[in-house]
């Protein structure tokens, strides 16, 4: 799969293969030298780290001069649409991770996230890769026309640092509520984010700038 180009001025884009308990992930990472965080993100559940939205949180953080780490699932990476059980998402996450802290450093801050599945992911395990935000891009909150269902709601509230949620307004999967520590932006469209990209575009460059100046909240 073709990676997103970087901003200029950012390190050239490469893409690593890296192990994991369920198979190798495929990781498209990029960065400056002095770079105030690195930005990991995740895919949908069918999706890729090309989708839209994702590539749009990319060029931002970029342009932020934050580091990116856009992740492929093994799952996706043998070819496979259907995702993989959750547990089996979460431990290979937490594995890329790993592996990216050793190449930019434990003093750098990681911030976490993905579209839909992958921000599930990273909200379930901020806590573990010792994340300091999360973005979520459409979150899944709960299946359509399944009231049976129970919410994923417990997902988000349980990252425990600052997140910050993009959901579009008409999202069939539903819009989760504000919470503590977390800020919800409902913008034009559905669970693609295909649309507004300028007021998506416009959040995202005031959350990243942020991040890039540690002094400030990052959910401002």
């Amino acid at each position: 799969m073709s990676s997103p180009p970087p901003s200029p001025g950012a390190a050239p884009v490469r893409v690593v293969a890296v192990a994991t308990p369920y198979g190798p992930a495929r990781v498209h990472l990029d960065g400056t030298t002095a770079a105030g965080a690195t930005v990991m993100l995740g895919h949908g559940a069918g999706g890729g780290v090309t989708a839209r939205d994702l590539t749009l949180a990319a060029e931002v953080a970029r342009g932020a001069g934050l580091a990116v780490a856009l992740v492929e699932q093994p799952y996706r990476v043998a070819g496979r649409r259907a995702p993989a059980p959750a547990r089996q998402l979460d431990a290979a996450w937490v594995a890329v991770a790993a592996w990216v802290r050793e190449r930019t450093g434990d003093a750098l801050p990681l911030v976490v996230g993905g579209r839909s599945s992958g921000a599930r992911v990273a909200c379930r395990t901020a806590g573990t890769v010792g994340a300091v935000g999360v973005l979520c891009l459409a979150f899944p909150l709960r299946p359509p026309g399944r009231a049976d269902r129970p919410s994923r709601l417990p997902e988000l509230d349980g990252a425990g640092v600052p997140t910050l949620v993009i959901q579009g307004a008409r999202d069939p999967f539903g819009v989760p509520p504000p919470g503590e520590g977390r800020r919800v932006v409902v913008v034009d469209g559905d669970h693609s984010l295909a649309k507004d990209h300028g007021r998506i575009r416009a959040v995202l460059e005031e959350w990243f700038a942020g991040l890039a100046r540690p002094e400030e909240p990052a959910t401002r």
